[in-house]
């Protein structure tokens, strides 16, 4: 029987090990097909699964972690055709929450982590998940000095030029007393009926249509004509920060709302 087919409770630890190597092959490929070929070659839910049955099987055997482990790579390396762009600050991604007991046991680490009382409130904040494509923007007294993709979360790729292509994204920040340096975060992406339109137009021209939004938005992102980029009906929206002296606001939902 193949170790793939066996359920993780039931694993042995050779198979386990055996299951472990098998995923962390399957997971690397479909992770360069994703990020560095921007054409996937399973659904998000597919690959999402295989990630958890690895993280699974690492929970049940955690002294069979490999050192490539998926549970320990974040995107994929850049792409030679760029310049590399280190972060100030790891440019992580989010986990996932498959059901109501993750989202409890997500809650109750926050609570641990600052070490909070029973009585002590704990204030989320949800929003939308948009599916494009992570961006770090760095600004040093208000103007754009460098703009990168996430890359493995330590050294992205510099795509500047592309970025100021984007109506979205200002040149220069607004505003007085602005930080030396801050990093705005957020994701590049396209919205439902401009990525139709620009599929009748692709159809029109007789090209070849895209796949998603996401897949749209990437590759139009990582052209090498900066030119090319500018043509795409492309969108940012933060959310987020790295590296930083001062942010807009004292809580992550007044950040936001300043960006």
């Amino acid at each position: 029987m193949k170790t793939e087919s066996i359920p993780v409770a039931a694993l042995t630890q050779a198979q386990a090990e055996e299951e472990l190597a098998r995923l962390a092959a399957e997971i690397e490929a479909h992770d360069n097909r994703y990020y560095q070929q921007d054409a996937p070659a399973i659904s998000d839910a597919e690959y999402d699964a295989l990630r958890l049955r690895n993280a699974e099987i690492e929970a049940r055997f955690p002294a069979l972690r490999r050192p490539d482990s998926p549970s320990l790579r974040v995107g994929a390396a850049p792409l030679d055709a760029f310049k590399k762009a280190p972060h100030a600050r790891p440019m992580l991604s989010l986990d996932n929450a498959f059901d109501d007991r993750d989202v409890a046991d997500f809650y109750e680490r926050v609570r641990r982590f600052l070490r909070l009382g029973d009585a002590d409130p704990l204030v989320l904040t949800a929003e939308p998940k948009i599916d494009g494509v992570s961006a770090n923007l760095r600004y040093e007294n208000g103007r754009l000095v460098r703009g990168a993709t996430r890359g493995d979360g330590l050294v992205g790729e510099d795509i500047t030029a592309n970025l100021r292509t984007i109506a979205d994204i200002p040149d220069n920040l607004a505003g007085d007393d602005l930080p030396a340096v801050i990093e705005v975060r957020g994701e590049v992406y396209m919205a439902h009926s401009d990525f139709a339109a620009l599929n009748e137009r692709q159809q029109a021209a007789g090209k070849q249509a895209f796949m998603n939004p996401r897949n749209a938005a990437a590759g139009s992102l990582r052209q090498l004509d900066s030119k090319v980029t500018a043509a795409r009906p492309l969108r940012f929206f933060a959310y987020a920060w790295g590296e930083a002296d001062a942010v807009p606001g004292d809580t992550q939902m007044a950040v936001i709302e300043a960006f």
